[in-house]
């Protein structure tokens, strides 16, 4: 009875504590030293230059990502100004990492921070790195400093971490500026305790770009093709199969551009296809069920439905950007970069899909991070088959006990503790 009522005083004060807390990274133009952070609380925009009001100066020159480390920490990775931002999730700055040029893309498991970088030398504790090709950096978050670092493919960019192993989607990017390299078509699997190159996962597929989403043991992995001869495509990668040495992924015909986990382990996708050729843009909209995409090797486990208005109102954006699910209330959010020199729009619908509402933010929004509504990020058990019983019953974030065995992908409590279920 003691933990019910425990239980039931935290949702009354959850109730009274804003429940929708996103930070929206704004790319800006590139050199153009404009980018910024959007706070976005509860139904309107507060500030479309959020770090500046916190801090009192800019925030730099093409941010690229945003993830959040523990309870009282958030890293951000600002491509042109070769620095990666350590901010509270107040948004005051913390420290800045100065010894990774180039920077992409962002993980972390609570400890360590680790970043892919387009470049060829690092600075970290024991000395300069140099690297033929492109790499992935450790940063301690105890000190900010750059401990490590090991050489990847040209031009990583997306990066997950899955069973102690840093998985690095590699495009080989600059291949029309630069002769020597192509495009790339592996997924590198890094240890990320001793940082060093375990093995190359040779796709077949070129140019793994863009957004990376994982849900669990699996990630959604792009591929704009060479936007010319070679189309645009998408895979499902099963990361323990890649360890384990078996077939470890299915390639889709749609591209999967602007990609996220949805609460229910399944990825929404929106693809964005380019082409020199042509000079246009061809959109569509994607459902992704991992496993059984994986398990049928691409005959099922697709839709070109998105929850609710979802198609219909990106079908009606002129650039769409971004799609993201706030892992703790199932809320999606959407992007349109318009004419990507002007001010962007961002768009909110409930879990279900309806359009809740459209405000303007600013150039190039394109990276979302959903703050928790109490505040607490930190010491969340990951379970993937709860078990039910009647001693340690799992409640909703609300305080509502939950008896569905088959729990979609979220957090709860159970036993006074959060856990984050993966089905």
């Amino acid at each position: 009875m003691r933990r019910i009522v425990l239980l039931f005083f935290c949702s009354i004060a959850a109730c009274l504590q804003a429940q929708e807390k996103i930070i929206l990274l704004n790319e800006g133009m590139w050199q153009a030293d404009n980018g910024r952070l959007t706070y976005f609380e509860d139904g309107q925009v507060v500030s479309n230059q959020w770090f500046r009001d916190q801090n009192g100066y800019k925030l730099g020159d093409t941010p690229n990502d945003i993830i959040q480390i523990n309870d009282n920490l958030i890293a951000i990775a600002i491509n042109w100004s070769n620095i990666v931002q350590f901010i509270t999730p107040e948004g005051k700055a913390v420290a800045a990492t100065e010894e990774i040029p180039n920077n992409r893309r962002l993980c972390t498991d609570g400890k360590y921070v680790y970043v892919t970088s387009y470049g060829h030398e690092c600075l970290t504790t024991s000395g300069y790195k140099y690297f033929d090709k492109g790499f992935v950096a450790k940063i301690d978050i105890n000190n900010f400093q750059t401990v490590a670092a090991c050489e990847v493919g040209y031009e990583p960019e997306g990066i997950a971490l899955y069973d102690g192993r840093l998985f690095v989607a590699n495009t080989g990017g600059y291949a029309e500026q630069e002769s020597d390299h192509d495009f790339e078509t592996t997924v590198s699997i890094v240890n990320a305790a001793t940082m060093e190159l375990e093995k190359n996962i040779d796709t077949g597929i070129p140019n793994l770009y863009g957004e990376m989403s994982q849900s669990g043991r699996y990630l959604c992995i792009n591929s704009p093709g060479d936007y010319y001869e070679v189309p645009a495509c998408g895979l499902v990668f099963d990361c323990q199969k890649a360890l384990d040495g078996d077939d470890c992924f299915v390639v889709f015909d749609s591209p999967a551009t602007y990609n996220t986990t949805a609460l229910d382990g399944k990825f929404l996708a929106v693809g964005s296809c380019f082409s020199y050729i042509t000079g246009q843009y061809e959109f569509s909209h994607l459902v992704i069920e991992p496993w059984t995409v994986l398990e049928t090797k691409g005959q099922s486990g697709m839709s070109q439905m998105l929850p609710g208005t979802l198609n219909a109102d990106f079908s009606d954006m002129e650039q769409p950007y971004g799609i993201y699910v706030n892992p703790y209330t199932g809320y999606i959010y959407g992007t349109d970069a318009g004419s990507f020199e002007g001010a962007g729009y961002l768009y909110q619908w409930s879990p279900e899909g309806r359009l809740i509402g459209k405000h303007k933010v600013y150039i190039n929004p394109g990276h979302f991070l959903a703050l928790p509504p109490d505040g607490i990020f930190d010491h969340v058990e990951n379970l993937e088959n709860p078990t039910m019983d009647t001693e340690h019953p799992i409640y909703d974030l609300g305080g509502k006990q939950v008896t569905n065995g088959q729990l979609p992908r979220g957090l709860y409590i159970k036993n006074g503790k959060k856990i984050l279920i993966q089905p």
